[in-house]
């Protein structure tokens, strides 16, 4: 009885002994699958954040920190838009805000864009609704900006008047291009910009216009400070339509035609804002500018009456690649220049 015990005693050692080692090797061999796992992790691209200047709510500059890479992006502002489309970033829009813009018709007509209201005033249901891993505005929607934030990190890029539209244009579209590590584009997008521009400026010298808008059969003297004071600030025309300190970025300040006679400009630029808005039943700009006083002007009688050509590209998309493209065209073509 005793030897039986023994060897019973002894069978249960073995088998624990056998059981405490296949664990142990079980052990490693879990380790391996768990390092096998890890390395196979860490092999793969991990989504990380990247940290980009951008406006706030209220216009002030600030470090954001938003998604590399995003999938999804939500587009409240055409100028945003317009640089996603040229860096080829156009199959990861989710959601855009309406526009007659012609070049930006595809995101307006494809079924699988969201439609996110305007620019002006954001859908916030559809916002969020499209998912978006980051969403772009413009001034418009500034006042959205925080509740916009709630959904996902808001871009919000403009044109910064004392760099000029053309440097705004390639530092916004660098700042876009970073987000997506398609920076190597940019200065080929870019190309070409700087000799037409220096073109103009070699007409432009020595020579002084008005830059206006009509706007309700009114016209609106503009400034160097907001909507088409690239035609001052950086083609030169010495714009003598306004004083340097008066602010006239929004809307500019109404004028009566008998001020364009005493002033007397050589040049007069025309914006139609009417035509930008497609405002029903609002007259052309041509018909609002075709007036006795009107055609007393140098500008008149010399032919160098300018109505810019895109107005919804100067009103609504400033700041764009393809924007700025057609802006220096319509001057351009208006000035009878060949850049």
């Amino acid at each position: 009885m005793k030897k039986m015990l023994s060897i019973l005693l002894a069978s249960v050692l073995a088998v624990s002994v056998a059981a405490c080692s296949v664990p142990a090797q079980s052990g490693n061999a879990s380790s391996a699958s768990a390092d096998s796992a890890s390395t196979s992790a860490s092999s793969e691209v991990v989504r990380e954040n990247v940290t980009i200047k951008s406006l706030n709510g209220n216009k002030e500059t600030v470090d954001l920190e938003v998604p590399f890479n995003a999938e999804r992006i939500a587009v409240l502002d055409m100028a945003s838009l317009d640089l996603l489309d040229a860096l080829g970033l156009g199959d990861r829009v989710v959601g855009s805000a309406s526009t007659s813009l012609e070049y930006l018709q595809e995101y307006v007509t494809n079924d699988s864009v969201a439609n996110l209201g305007t620019i002006k005033e954001a859908d916030l249901e559809a916002v969020m609704s499209s998912e978006p891993d980051v969403i772009f505005i413009g001034g418009r929607l500034a006042a959205q900006y925080d509740a916009l934030s709630k959904i996902a990190p808001v871009v919000y890029l403009a044109t910064d008047i004392e760099k000029g539209v053309v440097q705004s244009v390639r530092d916004n579209a660098m700042t876009v291009a970073s987000m997506f590590g398609v920076e190597d584009k940019v200065e080929s997008l870019m190309a070409g910009f700087g000799a037409r521009i220096q073109a103009l400026q070699e007409f432009a010298k020595g020579k002084n216009a008005i830059i206006g808008m009509c706007t309700s059969g009114s016209f609106n003297v503009l400034g160097n400070d907001g909507r088409c004071s690239i035609i001052g600030r950086e083609i030169g025309f010495e714009n003598i339509g306004v004083n340097a300190e008066i602010d006239t970025s929004t809307h500019g300040n109404e004028a009566s035609f008998e001020f364009l006679v005493e002033k007397n400009p050589q040049y007069i630029f025309v914006m139609d804002r009417d035509a930008a808005i497609n405002s029903d039943g609002a007259k052309l700009a041509e018909e609002i500018m075709d007036n006795e006083l009107v055609n007393k002007t140098q500008a008149a009688q010399d032919g160098n009456i300018v109505y810019l050509a895109h107005p919804s590209v100067w009103y609504t998309a400033e700041g764009g690649i393809t924007a700025l493209d057609l802006m220096l065209q319509d001057l351009e073509t208006g000035l009878g220049r060949n850049a």
